[in-house]
């Protein structure tokens, strides 16, 4: 199944003073992302936890929705600190688009410096992918180009509501390289 942002991606944020949500896994992540005109949401990298905060909000105060954060690199192309701007999310047979007007915007209004922008899928997953062969399974399955933990459910929040969603992900961990076991338990209930 695809799922399409619908009519929202034409909203024009200099007319429509609502927030974004931002959807984070860390609370290092929160940090980086909070600005004016954003409202953040922390996971710590738990998908209950996510959908709990998620459910708790009303989506009609917000104009789109982005998942920002770290990911995992699937694209054996990808090096640490490159950065993936969704051109679409992946969960199960379910495909969500991000919408470009929205993507775009975000793009001019980051500090990206000189890290390398590539778009490209994303697929979302329920715990942490660590070893080198999970990462290439699931590239061989998908196509994606990362992988992270809150993408696919913010999208399908935004989808839900019917507002734009994007995506902005930053390589963390290529994908010739394993993440160590501490990796799935690392992050504290509060995001650290």
């Amino acid at each position: 199944m695809i799922v399409e942002a619908g009519a929202a991606e034409t909203v024009d944020s200099r007319i429509d003073p609502r927030p974004v949500l931002i959807v984070t896994g860390l609370v290092q992540e929160a940090r980086i992302a909070a600005g004016p005109g954003m409202i953040v949401i922390c996971s710590s990298s738990d998908p209950q936890q996510l959908r709990a905060l998620l459910a708790t909000l009303d989506p009609t105060t917000f104009r789109g929705v982005i998942s920002f954060g770290v990911a995992g690199g699937l694209d054996p192309s990808l090096k640490s600190g490159d950065v993936v701007v969704a051109t679409e999310v992946m969960s199960g047979d379910t495909r969500f688009l991000a919408a470009s007007a929205l993507n775009e915007e975000m793009i001019a209004s980051a500090a990206l410096k000189r890290r390398r922008i590539v778009r490209g899928g994303l697929a979302g997953v329920e715990e942490v992918i660590a070893a080198k062969a999970c990462k290439a399974a699931l590239r061989s399955m998908t196509g994606a180009a990362a992988v992270d933990m809150e993408s696919h459910i913010a999208a399908a929040y935004a989808a839900k509501a019917r507002i734009p969603f994007a995506a902005l992900r930053v390589i963390s961990d290529p994908a010739h390289r394993a993440l160590p076991e501490l990796a799935k338990s690392a992050v504290k209930p509060n995001g650290d």
